[in-house]
């Protein structure tokens, strides 16, 4: 019975194994030769023919770039213009690699796949040809090797790449372009098993409905087979309906159509996915399955009109990306892949182009966490020859066809077409997408480089086309392609016309050189590599949160919180297809202790809760409300936050609920000494204001503090307040005692009229200054302030920026502005520490926010500066504290305007500051980017700034 029971036990195991091994052989089997990324590599024999280490074989990860595995010469795309060089070096590299191919390949076909290598490859397998050589550095392709092979045996790999191709045209397309050029296999090398009877290839047009119609390729097809279909939505349970589909012996391609009932369209904003599969079967027998994700939506191009998904008119809010990761050059993973993806969402964009095919794991992120995809045949600034373009069109559009998220074609880059290759691409398409030239007005698609705010005749200002701009706001350095946004796009979007666009560029393109030691090793050759929204590491910088901000599915009209404030807010929704009621809002009442300047105590919310969101429709705009309770206004700022149905954050919102006179008495510390007294006197050229452990020292020629005293050191804050974009001096100084309190008044001819100094008795110091109230009198100005234009103005003093360690502050941050990048800060106590980050060359260094630069809307903060520690309270709203000057990149190329002038001094009090230009001159940016003009009449108040100086020897 034992026995009889263990044989029926091994039977049984044998016939699963037997169908086990069956159903797997249904499948295409994939089997990586190289690893699946740059992170998981695998090691194959390597020999360079010129640059580090060249001449002798060693090893070297596959996936790679050989120049950051410490191989060849590091090569940048505008070697023959800027660079002034001679033509790049012509490196080869030889590859090397044995792998089994077990008996059970046998009868079956053996492709091998690579998934981009750069830039000529030739291919072969036991000392044979493969086939052709392969020309072009971002496409996969693929030999069949079936013929080649030795069963049960080794196999020899060998592919010998040529970094600069015979093919001048592919040369002119891929590597005479503005961006970095490597060599190298740099994407996966891997070997997919078919039955000799299968389904090579489908291409898929489902639409919003649930039709479907795919273009079928068949190899070895026998009599009496068929193709059943079935479907099946990603992340859920159960199958569609199942369609089947005869097919003769020998088709090798044939068409189907289908249709599903209660199929969830695909958008960007909810990317519903289903995967079919297509199995080829013989009566009971499944010879070959063959699977594929997509997504189901319609899409309409009108010209003169707009671009239409599932019926609505969408407006795209896009970036443009390089694959390129610092470590690795373009060998990238689907773990930075996915991050990407995910920062593209978190700024509130919903599309993203390339300069090439991006890796096929990027699409995957796209379709599945929703972003359009513009897909890019490379040509920058040059196109290839007709023959090879054909070959490349074919390898691209049929990887990449069945994406939901391709949206469009583009054909090249900035005059890098080729008009006897837009036809190819309905070829292997049969969703018929439109082919583009990006920045051209071409078939009625204006895609216009880098327009200016007034872009005008015949183009954006009274165009007849669809205008959506595939590169602008370049944002090189800390531009950021934020500065400016929210004047272009609310502009622009006034058209009918406008369908988006897409901002240069989404990261800073600096690589690791191999070559080089000490301190610096990331090289963006200055300013010429691409310069992003974020870091090569995807460091944050300040234009990530005005971009995110201006881009808010979510608007709210401009609210200011008074003591008649009923709680309500207007919200508009500018999402394509989402009603804001699947959104959630949540609203948090924060107040800050009022020791906070001087200890360190928590931030408390005095109440919380959720937002009831109507229905809001697209385009509608409706009232939101908040409560009001009874110590609504014993808080410091109002919070709201918005996430989308998925969970993400769309943005958080802040308002102040008080002025600033408010927090200045709440947060200034207060000592009552019945010994402590004021005092001031004037001896020689000097005024002296005193005060419990302060004294201070006023120069009555300049009108400038050039001492400062408490206890236990002297304060370094000196030489101010000198006057920014005004001319003014002294005419006289006052001093008198008011109660307690010591009092000096100095009188300006020109931009100032007066500052008022009070001493307490307790060592608090305030400052009133009175601006532009009959500016220029009896002084010699010219009058130069009645009339003028001024993009900077206030006051400054001199501190040592070596003994400061951070800052402390209530207002809006955390990040720096400019005048035309003001989006992307809120209010809250803010710290930070002292850092001297250059964004877009502190590579190795990069330190988010940064520490220096104007910070909007101070209402309070402490200078950190060891002993030397101070604060400041304003009593002025909307004013700008300006913390020293950010140094300026080492490495610039002429042109590249990394920052505006800065005042003088290095702590400033400003109500007026400059805006950042990026590509075009401020002239041709918008309203936000330009100066400001301030006219002066008689009888006007003037303009007032009041600010308290707390130098006092507070321990915390």
């Amino acid at each position: 019975m034992k026995l009889k029971t263990l044989i029926l036990g091994l039977s049984n195991i044998l016939i699963l194994t037997c169908c086990l091994f069956q159903a797997n052989a249904q499948e295409t089997k994939k089997i990586m030769l190289s690893g699946k990324d740059f992170e998981h590599p695998k090691e194959w024999e390597f020999k360079v023919t010129g640059g580090q280490n060249s001449g002798k074989w060693s090893t070297i990860n596959v996936p790679s770039q050989w120049e950051l595995e410490g191989f060849g010469t590091y090569t940048y795309g505008r070697w023959y213009k800027e660079l002034e060089q001679d033509e790049p070096s012509k490196e080869e590299g030889s590859y090397k690699y044995q792998f089994d191919a077990p008996k059970v390949y046998n009868g079956q076909r053996v492709i091998i796949k690579f998934g981009g290598v750069m830039t000529d490859t030739q291919v072969k397998v036991n000392g044979k040809l493969a086939g052709p050589k392969h020309q072009g550095g971002f496409y996969e392709f693929e030999y069949d090797i079936t013929d080649l092979l030795k069963y049960d045996e080794e196999n020899l790999l060998e592919v010998h790449v040529w970094k600069h191709s015979a093919n001048p045209t592919v040369n002119n397309a891929e590597r005479k372009a503005d961006w970095w050029l490597f060599g190298g296999i740099y994407r996966p090398v891997w070997l997919e098993i078919l039955p000799e009877s299968h389904i090579s290839h489908i291409a898929v047009d489902p639409e919003m409905d649930g039709s479907l119609r795919a273009e079928v390729l068949l190899s070895n097809i026998p009599g009496k087979a068929e193709i059943k279909v079935t479907l099946k939505a990603v992340g859920e349970e159960g199958s569609f309906k199942t369609f089947s589909f005869p097919v003769k012996r020998g088709t090798e391609k044939t068409n189907i159509e289908t249709k599903w009932d209660n199929i969830k369209p695909w958008n960007p904003e909810d990317p519903h996915l289903y995967d079919l599969k297509l199995s080829l079967v013989k009566g009971k027998e499944v010879l070959h399955e063959f699977n594929q994700r997509i997504g189901f939506r319609t899409l309409d191009f009108r010209k003169k009109d707009g671009i239409y998904l599932n019926g609505e008119k969408i407006i795209m809010k896009g970036v443009n990306r390089h694959t390129i990761w610092p470590e690795s050059g373009r060998s990238t993973s689907k773990r930075i892949s996915i991050m990407d993806v995910n920062l593209i969402k978190d700024m509130n964009m919903n599309a993203v182009r390339f300069h090439y095919p991006p890796d096929d794991h990027f699409l995957e992120a796209c379709d599945s966490l929703g972003l359009f995809v513009l897909d890019e045949l490379a040509g920058w600034q040059n196109p290839y020859d007709t023959p090879t373009g054909k070959k490349l069109i074919k390898e691209m559009v049929q990887r990449d066809v069945n994406h939901p998220s391709i949206i469009i074609w583009d054909q090249g880059n900035e005059g890098g077409w080729n008009y006897e290759l837009d036809s190819i691409f309905s070829e292997f398409d049969p969703q018929d997408r439109i082919v583009i030239h990006p920045w051209a007005d071409f078939n009625g698609w204006d895609t216009h480089h880098y327009p200016t705010y007034l872009t005008g005749v015949h183009r954006f200002g009274n165009g007849e086309n669809v205008f959506f701009p595939t590169e602008f706001m370049h944002g090189t350095y800390d531009n950021g392609s934020g500065s400016g946004l929210a004047d272009f796009w609310e502009h622009y979007s006034q058209s009918p016309l406008f369908a988006g666009g897409f901002l240069w560029v989404f990261n800073d393109a600096a690589v690791r050189r191999s070559d080089w030691t000490g301190d610096q090793v990331y090289d963006s050759k200055g300013s010429l590599a691409p310069d992003g929204i974020l870091g090569p590491h995807r460091e944050k910088e300040g234009s990530f949160y005005t971009i995110k901000e201006v881009w808010a599915p979510i608007q709210f009209e401009p609210r200011q919180i008074t003591h008649s404030f009923d709680g309500s807010f207007l919200i508009t929704n500018k999402y394509i297809f989402t009603n804001l009621k699947k959104t959630e809002l949540t609203y948090k009442i924060k107040k800050a202790d009022a020791e906070t300047f001087y200890t360190e105590d928590e931030i408390e919310v005095l109440y919380e809760g959720e937002i009831h969101v109507p229905d809001i429709q697209p385009g509608e705009t409706r009232k939101i409300e908040i409560p009001v309770k009874e110590n609504f206004f014993g808080g410091d700022w109002v919070e709201i936050t918005g996430k989308d149905e998925h969970g993400r954050e769309i943005y958080t919102w802040t308002w102040p609920i008080h002025k600033a006179p408010y927090y200045a008495e709440k947060f200034l510390h207060k000592e009552k000494d019945d010994k402590a007294e004021a005092k001031v006197e004037t001896r020689e050229n000097n005024v002296f204001l005193s005060g419990g452990e302060i004294e201070v020292t006023l120069n009555a020629d300049s009108g400038e503090m050039i001492h400062i005293e408490n206890s236990k050191n002297e304060i370094p804050f000196l030489n101010g307040p000198r006057p920014i974009g005004m001319k003014a001096e002294v005419e006289k100084v006052d001093t008198y005692m008011e109660g307690e309190d010591a009092v000096a008044v100095i009188h300006y001819n020109g931009g100032i009229h007066t500052i008022q100094w009070t001493m307490h008795p307790d060592g608090r110091l305030k400052m009133e200054m009175v601006a532009l109230k009959n500016a220029g009198r009896n002084s010699g100005f010219d009058g130069a302030f009645y009339e003028g234009e001024i993009d900077k103005f206030g006051i400054t003093f001199d501190f040592p920026e070596d003994e400061v360690s951070g800052i402390k502050w209530f207002g809006k941050g955390p990040y720096h502005v400019w005048k035309n990048r003001m989006q992307g800060t809120e209010y809250n106590i803010w710290e930070k520490d002292y850092n001297n980050t250059i964004t877009g060359e502190s590579f190795e260094n990069l330190i988010y926010p940064e520490f220096k630069g104007y910070h909007a809307n101070f209402l309070a903060g402490k200078i950190l500066a060891g002993e030397n520690t101070f604060r400041i309270f304003s009593e002025s709203d909307k004013l700008f504290l300006r913390l020293f000057t950010p140094d300026e990149p080492k490495n610039a190329f002429p042109g590249a305007h990394p920052q505006p002038e800065f005042p003088e001094g290095n702590i400033s009090f400003m109500y007026e500051i400059p805006a950042m230009r990026a590509f075009k001159p401020l002239s041709q940016q918008g309203p936000s980017s330009q100066p400001t003009n301030i006219r002066i009449k008689s009888g006007d108040d003037g303009i007032k700034m009041n600010l308290w100086f707390d130098f006092r020897n507070i321990s915390e």
